[in-house]
């Protein structure tokens, strides 16, 4: 065997948002990052094992074919953050939740700030949906992969709903 799964392993995939690197090992998921020049994208023959079933998902995900992420994770953070993390992962797919209401649900309003700033260091975007924090007037405040992501993936979580004809 020439790679061990212990070994971080490393590939590129192309989205609808650009080229997203993906890193893990047998752990987990550890960072996706949005990144049009990681280089080239990882050929399907040369996926590594720890990421196939993230990239298989990923996939589904972007063609609209899944709306729950079933992956080992493995992010790298505080235990605030994680907790963040945690909380963010419970917001289901096509709804939206303020940073208001995502620091009550950790039961402290006081750390609205704190929340945003966790949010904005989540490793794993788009598995761990942090673009589903929005401001509490409805405004589609920061994301660390640009708002034009936040916006698609908005778009893209909610297409299923029915739109109005006037």
């Amino acid at each position: 065997m020439s790679d061990s799964l212990d070994a971080p392993s490393k590939a590129v995939i192309r989205s609808p948002l650009g080229l997203l690197q993906l890193e893990g090992d047998s752990q987990g998921v550890s960072q996706i990052l949005f990144n049009d020049d990681c280089g080239e994208v990882t050929p399907k023959s040369a996926r590594p094992n720890p990421l196939l079933r993230c990239i298989e998902q990923l996939e589904a995900y972007f063609r609209g074919d899944l709306q729950h992420f079933s992956l080992q994770l493995n992010p790298s953070g505080t235990v605030f953050q994680q907790n963040v993390w945690h909380a963010l992962s419970q917001i289901p797919y096509g709804e939206t939740r303020s940073y208001k209401t995502q620091a009550l649900q950790l039961g402290n309003l006081k750390a609205i700030r704190a929340v945003a700033s966790a949010n904005g260091k989540n490793p794993i975007p788009i598995i761990i949906p942090c673009h589903r924090v929005i401001g509490s007037d409805g405004s589609l405040t920061g994301y660390a992969g640009g708002l034009w992501r936040k916006q698609w993936l908005l778009k893209h979580e909610n297409s299923l709903k029915q739109y109005s004809l006037f």
